[in-house]
């Protein structure tokens, strides 16, 4: 076989396999269970929104007023101030001074053994009083029916544990660029689908937003049981489904939003330590991870290089098979930037961004082996603030 028709058959396999991988990692995404807006109860049983704080002065006015704004009747809402550095503890008093609903709670030193949301969440669901305790971050802004919405949910769908997926509010250039690649990456490593079927043991949930029973969340220990975990809502996902309980993974982005990282530096320790934990008991799956996003860098690069040496060849007398490879990447090509054309307008932002692919992909797998060389070294990681020993923390 001469080199021509060798380099058109290497072009036309991946050509035809391309697709097939594109729509795969695209269609995982998907979320079946959507929380729909519905009109705010008469009545209902209490529910107590549960929101950890540790010097989150930007965020938690925003975060307690908009839980204050909820149309349902029957609600508290317990802030754990963290032992915050900033003006967290100042704006929660403020908000707290008219407000008989809102109880601020000091939060007490980290034991040994314990991680600090886990910590912050088991003071303050020793203090709540609710029959449904609903898990909140303080980056994350709730729409005024959205405890209506999802309690409705929970009940129509018989969740024990219900969890949405909420808006990603993206500000900065590499919000924008990274974070999406990051959530289709999540979809594919953790399915809703099989995370909503009862027969798979595969399990996550969303801490920005996770709606519990209360008799669940003591059969299961509470975050007693999963003390030392640093990525608390998906351990404790893990011990509501495998100890029989309903988890359902729901659609919530019309119902809140959250702003996690503003910056390239917070993304890094955010997401590095996320993978890190999440994967840090499973290290075949994170270097798997890891090569899998080395391949999409890869691809990435590949892809407009694909069609420079498709035109350079033709240029250079390729004659029909290098037009046939030029007009192959040619699509390709204009396949992957519609298909995150359409995640970016999903996600809210332009759909220009779709072209800082390469780039997203490349700090994504520089990401992940970050997180892999933190598993095969033993180190441990830093996050608000405090430095945990993988001895003593998962």
């Amino acid at each position: 076989m001469n080199t021509s028709l060798l380099y058109l058959l290497l072009s036309t396999i991946i050509f035809i396999a391309a697709p097939l991988i594109l729509v795969w990692l695209h269609s995982q995404a998907a979320l079946e269970i959507v929380t729909e807006p519905v009109p705010a109860p008469p009545g209902g049983p209490l529910v107590s929104v549960l929101i950890p704080a540790r010097n989150e002065a930007r965020n938690i006015r925003r975060c307690v007023q908009a839980v204050l704004a909820q149309d349902y009747p029957n609600f508290e809402v317990l802030v754990l101030d963290d032992r915050s550095s900033d003006a967290t503890p100042a704006i929660l008093a403020e908000l707290a001074r008219d407000e008989p609903r809102l109880v601020v709670l000091a939060g007490v030193e980290l034991p040994t053994g314990w991680a600090g949301k886990p910590h912050a969440l088991h003071q303050a669901a020793g203090a709540a009083r609710g029959e449904w305790l609903c898990f909140l971050d303080a980056d994350t802004f709730l729409e005024p029916n959205a405890l209506s919405a999802a309690l409705a949910m929970a009940h129509a769908t018989g969740a024990d544990l219900y969890t949405m997926m909420t808006r990603q509010i993206m500000g900065s250039f590499w919000e924008k660029t990274v974070l999406p690649l990051v959530l289709t990456a999540l979809s594919v490593g953790f399915s809703p689908r099989k995370v909503n079927d009862p027969l798979t043991r595969d399990a996550v949930a969303n801490g920005q937003f996770i709606l519990i029973r209360r008799g669940v969340y003591e059969a299961i220990g509470g975050h007693a049981a999963i003390r030392n975990q640093i990525v608390e809502d998906k351990a404790i996902s893990e011990q509501v489904k495998w100890n029989g309980f309903r988890l359902v993974l729901a659609d919530g982005y019309g119902l809140a939003s959250t702003r996690m990282y503003t910056s390239l530096p917070e993304l890094w320790e955010g997401w590095t330590k996320n993978i890190y934990l999440g994967l840090k008991d499973r290290p075949g799956l994170l270097l798997l991870g890891a090569f899998g996003a080395l391949l999409a860098v890869m691809a990435a690069l590949f892809l407009p290089l694909w069609l420079l040496l498709g035109l350079v060849w033709f240029l250079f007398g390729g004659g029909v098979p290098a037009i046939l490879v030029f007009v192959q990447a040619a699509l390709i090509w204009g396949i992957v930037i519609y298909m995150r054309a359409r995640v970016a307008r999903e996600m809210g932002i332009s759909r220009w961004y779709a072209l800082t692919t390469p780039l997203g992909a490349g700090v994504f797998a520089a990401m992940m082996f970050a997180s892999a060389w933190k598993v095969l070294s033993g180190q441990g990681v830093s996050w608000k603030g405090r430095t945990y020993d993988p001895k003593t923390v998962r």
